[in-house]
């Protein structure tokens, strides 16, 4: 890929940062905020609608999820959730202790709280809430972030609001969704539209992530914050890319999205200069399923498996060239629209600049051709499935090729892992909000403001400091375990540990897991149970300090399902001192010449050795400490004799 420069290309970027609230009850229930790890008690059956806003109007973001009309199954756990999550029930009183945090947020970054929040309900019919809507209220508006690069970033509003459904399952049929994570209450910080390069747009997402977190008030780990980023390239259009989970995959998403736009712009002035009209494209479209009914390629053969599936092919006139025109690697407007219709169920689309291929003939696409009296200027697209479904991406999909002409389009896309982004809906605005009914406004009382201001959070440096003299730890693992998903853990370790120090539990946390991370190993499977175990046993001299990393390993690549497991599969068995000084005794036998020829330097070779029989099972140290003083007493021995 080129390399494009974020200030030449007016790269402005504003962010959403939604955090869940580390509360013991959700937002509107008195349920417990704890995921249920795939173990449900009951489900149940939803077919969302669209309902009209308080202005009387369809939210087009909604319309076009109901255009899809998925068939949701929701799934229950007694105590994780319960009939307000299922829409059964009216919610209760919004939960104190997650408005007072998001109260205590809006004072520290100076933001303007309301007199009187109003809950309103947000129409949200893609299934992420069994109600059709999500509640949400407004806490304060204005203020800013303090941050380094930019001294001084502002912030458009401060909104308290309950956390979506988890997406269990999502095929063609129906989607399937878990109701404990429904409800949980998040904070939602807007922050205005910045302009800078990458590292200096990271540092501010970085920044408000520790000032939330120095307050001890909000969950931690992979899922417990997203950031939704928009993006916009020359004042063009902007973009929302939602589910920005991680700092590294925000630097990938912008690296991305601004080449995205980037390419579609060309692409654009490709249109331009060609003069295409609206009416040219999706003018004429014909049936082809008589053509591919022998067809030898697997894909079509696949499609028309089913009896209700069809092929058409549409023509777009003054096109030819410009569907797999690529004005940067990757970007190519035939990729855009392939996605698009996957959205729809669809596994993509064929066309004219990539043919022939897939199994697709030169003879096949002479016939398609004639079909549609195509010009050598124009190219067309292939589309197959059931009827009934290409009955209804047929016309968003024409449109959406010609909203092509004018560059970026406004739409909500999905961050993936790798950085990519993929089209998710069209944008939401306005017209899906209307009140709540069922809660009454809330008065914002000035006697909590005063005593909730004096509760603000120290800043993100006073915290360093202050961990840097309480722990004895480095200015650098101060920073990593704060930034960490593991520092309540560690705070949790630390408190019942008596021969740990808080440097080693730190590194390991941190330096140790993230190297096995890189190595594609699962840290999710580390959960806290399994760490507090491992760090109990070494605190309590069951295990040495080197089998915790490889009892992370083991557990990490999916060898092993407990810290007993990982310890029986290592034999890892503890060593008493007779067994230790047989084993030492042993070795040191075996290497009589090696130590009458370097003395006390062959303590290296001999730890090498040691260190085969004994890793994991006795501190290293301690080995170490062992041979050392046998080496001496050999040594001294024999200066005697």
């Amino acid at each position: 890929m080129m390399n494009l420069d974020f200030d030449t290309l007016n790269v402005k970027v504003g962010f959403e940062i939604h955090q869940q609230l580390n509360t013991l009850s959700k937002l509107f229930c008195n349920c417990k905020c704890m995921e249920a790890n795939g173990c449900y008690d009951c489900n149940f059956i939803r077919i969302l609608r669209p309902t009209k806003s308080e202005l009387g109007n369809f939210d087009k973001a909604a319309l076009f999820e109901y255009a899809k009309m998925n068939t949701i199954k929701y799934y229950s756990k007694i105590g994780l959730s319960c009939l307000v999550e299922a829409d059964e029930e009216p919610p209760h009183d919004v939960n104190k202790d997650a408005l007072e945090t998001v109260l205590l947020f809006s004072l520290a970054l100076n933001s303007n709280i309301v007199d009187e929040i109003h809950v309103m309900r947000k129409i949200v019919i893609d299934g992420s809430n069994a109600s059709g809507f999500q509640r949400t209220m407004l806490v304060s508006s204005g203020g800013y972030l303090k941050v380094d690069n930019f001294k001084k970033i502002g912030v458009q509003s401060i909104s308290l609001e309950e956390d979506a459904a988890k997406l269990l399952l999502h095929n063609e049929l129906y989607k399937e969704y878990g109701l404990d994570r429904l409800g949980i209450p998040l904070v939602e910080i807007a922050l205005e539209p910045i302009s800078g390069k990458p590292d200096e747009i990271v540092n501010v997402a970085l920044t408000l992530g520790r000032l939330l977190r120095s307050s001890k008030r909000v969950s931690r780990g992979l899922g417990s914050i997203r950031q939704d980023v928009n993006i916009s390239v020359n004042d063009g259009q902007v973009v929302e890319v939602k589910g920005v989970q991680q700092l590294s995959q925000l630097v990938k998403v912008l690296d991305y999205e601004t080449k995205r736009q980037f390419g579609l712009i060309k692409i654009a002035d490709e249109f331009k200069k060609r003069n295409i009209e609206d009416d040219f494209i999706g003018d004429k479209i014909q049936d082809i399923t008589y053509l591919f009914k022998n067809s030898s390629s697997n894909t079509i053969k696949k499609i028309l498996k089913s009896s209700n599936s069809i092929f058409l092919s549409i023509r777009l006139g003054g096109l030819n060239g410009l569907i797999g025109y690529e004005p940067i690697n990757g970007i190519r407007l035939g990729k855009e629209l392939g996605e698009f219709v996957r959205f729809f169920g669809f596994g993509g689309i064929f066309h004219s600049d990539e043919l022939p291929n897939y199994g697709i003939t030169a003879k096949d696409i002479e016939n398609i051709k004639e079909l549609l009296s195509l010009s050598d200027s124009d190219a067309f697209l292939i589309i197959g499935g059931e009827e009934k479904k290409i009955n209804i991406v047929l016309e968003p999909l024409i449109r959406r090729i010609c909203q092509f002409k004018h560059g970026v389009i406004t739409e909500t896309r999905s961050a993936t892992m790798d950085g990519t982004t993929i089209f998710s809906r069209p944008r939401a605005g306005s017209s899906r909000m209307y009140p709540e009914t069922d809660i009454l406004p809330i008065p914002v009382d000035s006697k909590l403001l005063y005593d909730l201001k004096q509760k603000i959070p120290l800043s993100w440096n006073d915290l360093i400091d202050q961990m840097m003299q309480k722990y004895t730890l480095n200015r650098k693992l101060s920073e990593h375990i704060f930034d960490s998903q593991y520092y309540d853990i560690f705070e949790k370790i630390i408190s019942t540990s008596k021969n740990i120090t808080p440097t080693f539990i730190a590194s390991k946390l941190t330096e140790d897991i993230v190297s096995l991370s890189r190595n594609n190993l699962d840290k999710s499977l580390l959960t806290d149970n399994v760490l507090i175990e491992v760090f109990d046993k070494l605190d309590k001299g069951s295990i040495a300090k080197e089998s915790v990393t490889l009892i992370f390993e083991k557990i990490m690549k999916k060898e092993s399902k407990s810290v007993k497991e990982a310890l029986d599969s290592l034999n890892l068995t503890e060593i008493n001192n007779d067994e230790l000084n047989y084993i030492l005794d042993k070795i040191i036998n075996d290497n009589v010449q090696l130590i009458k020829e370097k003395g006390i330097n062959s303590i290296s070779a001999l730890m090498g050795k040691s260190m085969v029989i004994l890793r994991g099972k006795v501190d290293g140290h301690k080995i170490n400490e062992y041979l050392k003083q046998k080496l001496e007493r050999i040594i001294n021995d024999e200066l005697s004799a």
